[in-house]
């Protein structure tokens, strides 16, 4: 992940003013002075300060704002890369605080005029948490959009869980208002755009998994023999429900409940020292009358500070198994500090997950540094 520094560091800034100077034919005194604190400042923030100043340099309602954007847009080629986000958080936080639909409207044609520029799913959140349905209404027209772009702010803007974006809590009580969208996007020729609409259902799929099973089987269904990109984009949509065992979503994959023994998982150490690796064995038969596809997962129970414990499930293995055939599934997980994650001593487990099955919880200790 690059540095602040490197996506919205001063030269952006100081770019971004001069360009804006230029755009207003008046000095943009606020700009060039917040370019010279975001320093010590995080990527969110720096796009918070400028949008202040640019906000301030640009005086009057939400036409006047969208003047300076659209001359800087005709004139200035290099008005574009990260400097966009702080000029999209403006123009929507203009257009929320004039408060009338005409300015509404102006402050969302313009987040669709400037994502090709960058992206403007970060600004268009205060619009959506202002007026959801209407900001809705505008997105799924986007989705005939000729500019692939703009499709993609129709769905990547609206995501529950947009990554750096802002919540909007509406759209966590009412999942369902963006499925209009997804339906007409899902079939996209561009693949960044299909990549979205999958990101969003997995989003989705967090805290509704029937509503995610259900449109994901209705596009399965829809399909034709000419179709080869939905079933690749329902298997990324579906990845967090697989991952969690959801036996609706591992069937429309084609992993049934089958039966099955499982002989394991044992474990090689019943202490793991700090920073070590633990093995385990577990072997997996197929007792049913016909071959079965099976999806073989662990997931490992990892004790917090706390003494609580949280669960993260691994990929094994995808196999089919002819009646009576088995598979011996062996793994080494380590143990060993990374950024993303930190161990804590006391009681851990691996459970190994088939076809959303879990097996007991086979228990060891870490010990500590």
């Amino acid at each position: 992940m690059p540095f602040a520094d490197e996506l919205l560091g001063i030269d952006a800034a100081s770019e971004l003013a001069r360009i804006v100077s230029d755009a207003t034919g008046n000095p943009a005194p606020n700009l060039d002075a917040a370019a010279r604190v975001l320093d010590p400042l995080a990527l969110g923030e720096r796009a918070a300060i400028l949008r202040d100043a640019l906000l301030a340099d640009v005086p009057g309602n939400t036409d006047a704002l969208a003047a300076v954007i659209r001359t800087a847009l005709r004139s200035a080629p290099e008005f574009t890369g990260w400097m966009i986000w702080p000029v999209t958080l403006a123009a929507s936080a203009r257009a929320v605080s004039e408060g009338s639909d005409a300015a509404f409207d102006t402050g969302m044609s313009l987040q669709a005029e400037l994502t090709g520029r960058l992206t403007a799913e970060f600004g268009i959140r205060a619009l959506l948490s202002a007026d959801l349905h209407r900001a809705l209404a505008t997105m799924l027209e986007w989705t005939t959009s000729p500019d692939p772009a703009v499709r993609r702010l129709a769905t990547e803007g609206s995501r529950q869980y947009l990554p750096w974006g802002t919540r909007v809590h509406q759209l966590m009580r009412e999942p369902a208002a963006t499925i209009a969208i997804l339906d007409a996007l899902h079939l996209d020729d561009d693949e960044v755009v299909r990549r979205s609409v999958a990101n969003h259902l997995n989003d989705l799929s967090r805290g509704n998994a029937e509503l995610v099973v259900a449109t994901a089987q209705r596009w399965l269904d829809e399909r034709t023999s000419a179709d080869t990109t939905t079933l690749p984009l329902v298997r990324h949509a579906l990845r967090t429900l697989i991952k969690r065992g959801d036996v609706e979503a591992l069937a429309l994959m084609g992993f049934s409940a089958g039966s099955f023994t499982v002989d394991g998982p044992t474990l090689d150490l019943e202490v793991v020292p700090f920073g070590g690796a633990i093995e385990f064995t577990t072997t997996v038969v197929n007792t049913g009358a016909t071959t079965a596809k099976v999806a073989i997962d662990y997931v490992v129970h990892h004790q917090k500070a706390n003494g609580t414990t949280t669960t993260k499930t691994f990929k094994y293995a995808v196999v089919e198994l002819a009646p009576g055939e088995s598979v011996a599934v062996r793994r080494i997980h380590s143990f060993r500090p990374i950024t993303t994650r930190r161990y804590h001593p006391g009681t851990h487990a691996i459970a190994v997950q088939v076809n959303g099955v879990a097996t007991e919880p086979a228990r060891f200790e870490l010990a500590a540094e």
